[in-house]
């Protein structure tokens, strides 16, 4: 009988229960998923010469030739001399093992694995075992190194490891015979023997690419069967849809039209929308969201559309009403500066229908704003707001429609799993006539080139935006602030206009400077980070970073995105510091390559990893044991593929062959 508990273990005590549940297990099954971290090959032998940095360990042959005792804290320790079959020497430093003198015989020959470093020309260990039989010390085979935890030690782990995989060999299948074949995985009694105790360091990667593969199949397969089968009506496009399209003075990219269809499918459907819109800076995703609002508000509901600040919301205000308000759709203005007898007027007005389109602030979903027939709510710039505020506005409607809208594009893996329980639509063509923004790293050698470059653009009628990692000075760092650079930019340029904007700066300051950078009664701002959302001014031609390498890439490109924002040539410079790390080089040469926000995510993921993209790295789907979603693409797709055609033919999973996917504990 296959054991269950942890404490069924032989050799499982209280102290090595908690130990094993810090490493993910919470019962016996789910040792066999916590993956070596590594291996050595002890099938042949790895002598002193072999060792390096990197690399330390030895296991080797030696001979035993003198002994001696040294001063040290204990009183005195042993040291003993020896030799590998080469003949290099090694200084064995016995701290606490005294018993080693009467067993080391001088002239007498052991087998050891050590951990050792090189000083001076001599090799010397204190981190070792010692046996007369090599079999003892795994000679001859490939050892599995586990992470650990508290008391565990490897030998210990290793027969865990190998009690629990005898209690539950031969383990049963997770997959159908035909997905096993039809992809080469191996059957999932091998995986995890070879991925435990491999006979050759190639099953290891056969092995993981199995359970990988189980592990992004099954996830896949949930969502897939939660998803409604996909129906091929093509939702009627409504007359103010249309007028509005008709009246735009371009046509829509041909990304736009196939994103509103996907939403207006969505929103003639009877299950409530929950759909993520993607899409680079400037793509043009508000206006499907106004084209799209059009379509429920045709049928009568009401449309709620928030904005993560007062500025955002107040531009977005501005542009809904040259848009919509001569088709004859109603539309206030909400956030929390509204107040008194105008927010009374509002809120009686939404309530009794009034209002088709309320746009705002996180005041739409306060306790007073109720709404007559709220159907679809919209929100910009997603990731700003918390599961709460997105879940307090959508319970002002019955199961309205939610769009969430982001300019920063998310990875194709991430999308695939981590978000694959949502729909995604995705915008990727930019509206013609953009250039692409030209981007310069600076070094601080260079600072002054491009403050004379930047000048050139003041003298054309153009703005500026000059971007520093911190507001005030800090003794103990090195960095540029905004309120120094913001009086030493003035002795650079001092007959041109300039404001600072920071987040310590009253709300209804920081919605004025901002309001005239746009009315163009300012020629440079000087800000910290919080420009990088809400501000869309097509007369800044030059987004300066300095510290560039403090700023994650996310971060560079939606600053970056604050310029190129019409027809005039644009640029970004990214100044960085002499004390460059690898991964800041790394970040910055991406920046320098490409526009494209979704290479830019796909980078940022490989450098920073998913738990980093995503904000939550113990969340949901993070928790992967066996699979990765920056290096098994590959897998995914697969994974996705299968789940798809079986949640197609056997939603229900009733077909013989899918038995064994009713399990969800398999």
């Amino acid at each position: 009988m296959a054991m269950t508990r942890l404490t069924d273990i032989p050799s499982v005590g209280k102290a090595a229960e908690k130990d094993l549940k810090a490493l993910g297990a919470s019962n016996a099954r789910d040792i066999l998923d916590i993956a070596p971290r590594a291996y050595e090959d002890r099938r042949r032998g790895r002598r002193l010469s072999d060792a390096t940095v990197d690399n330390p360990v030895i296991y080797c042959k030696i001979e035993v030739e003198k002994k001696s005792y040294f001063p040290s804290k204990a009183g005195r320790t042993l040291r003993v001399e020896c030799s590998d079959e080469n003949g290099d020497r090694l200084s064995l430093l016995c701290f606490s093992r005294d018993y080693l003198d009467k067993m080391l015989v001088i002239g007498s020959m052991w087998y050891i694995t050590a951990k050792v470093q090189k000083y001076k020309g001599v090799y010397s260990s204190a981190s070792f075992e010692i046996k007369k039989d090599p079999k003892e010390l795994l000679f001859g085979t490939i050892i599995p190194i586990y992470p650990l935890c508290g008391n565990l030690k490897q030998n210990q782990m290793r027969h865990i490891v190998k009690a629990v995989l005898d209690s539950y060999s031969p383990i049963a299948d997770r997959l159908p015979e035909d997905i096993y074949e039809r992809n080469g995985l191996m059957h999932h009694d091998q995986a995890y023997h070879l991925l435990h105790f491999p006979s050759e360091l190639e099953d290891v990667k056969k092995a993981r690419r199995t359970l990988a593969f189980t592990e992004l199949f099954r996830l896949e397969l949930e969502i897939s069967r939660e998803k409604e089968p996909d129906t091929k009506c093509r939702p009627v496009i409504t007359a103010k849809e249309k007028a509005l399209i008709e009246s735009l003075p371009f046509s829509l990219t041909s990304d736009q039209l196939k994103v509103l269809q996907e939403i207006r499918k969505d929103l003639d459907s009877a299950k409530p929308m929950t759909r993520l819109l993607q899409g680079d800076v400037g793509s043009g995703k508000t206006l499907v969201a106004w084209i799209s609002a059009l379509h429920e508000i045709a049928k009568g509901g009401q449309v709620a559309f928030m904005a993560p600040t007062e500025l955002l919301a107040r531009q977005h205000a501005d542009g809904a009403a040259q848009l919509l308000e001569k088709l004859g759709i109603r539309i206030c203005f909400l956030t929390g500066e509204v107040k008194n007898k105008s927010r009374a007027l509002l809120e009686k007005a939404l309530e009794s229908g009034d209002i088709d389109l309320a746009i705002g602030t996180h005041a739409l979903f306060s306790g007073k704003i109720k709404f007559k027939n709220l159907k679809y709510v919209i929100i910009d710039e997603q990731h700003r707001f918390g599961v709460g505020q997105r879940e307090a506005l959508k319970q002002k409607g019955k199961d309205p429609h939610i769009l969430m809208m982001s300019a920063t594009p998310i990875p194709r893996t991430l999308a695939l799993t981590y978000y694959a329980d949502q729909e995604i639509s995705t915008i990727k063509t930019m509206p013609a006539g953009r250039i692409p923004i030209k981007t310069y790293l600076v070094s601080e050698k260079k600072r002054e080139d491009m403050f004379r470059a930047i000048d050139v653009e003041f003298k054309r009628g153009h703005q500026a935006y000059f971007v520093y990692p911190r507001i005030e000075e800090d003794g103990e760092s090195d960095l540029r602030p905004v309120k120094r650079m913001f009086e030493e930019l003035k002795t650079i340029y001092p007959p041109i206009s300039s404001a600072m904007v920071h987040s310590r700066l009253e709300e209804e300051e920081k919605n004025r400077i901002l309001a005239d950078f746009k009315n163009g009664k300012i020629s440079y701002l000087v800000s910290t980070s919080v420009v990088e959302v809400g501000i869309d001014v097509p007369n800044a031609t030059c987004m300066v970073i300095e510290h560039s390498e403090r700023f994650g890439l996310a971060a560079l490109h939606q600053l970056r995105g604050r310029v190129g924002r019409s027809d005039i040539p644009s640029y970004c410079f990214l100044v960085f510091s002499d004390s460059l790390t690898e991964e800041g080089k790394e970040r910055l040469s991406v920046m320098k390559q490409t526009n494209d926000g979704f290479l830019i995510a796909e980078k940022d993921m490989a450098i920073r990893g998913p738990g980093d993209i995503t904000g939550n790295k113990q969340s949901g789907f993070m928790k992967l044991k066996h699979a990765s979603l920056v290096t098994d693409q590959d897998l995914i797709l697969l994974a996705k593929k299968e789940a798809d055609r079986i949640a197609k033919e056997d939603r229900g999973l009733l077909k013989a062959e899918n038995a064994v996917l009713r399990n969800k504990e398999g």
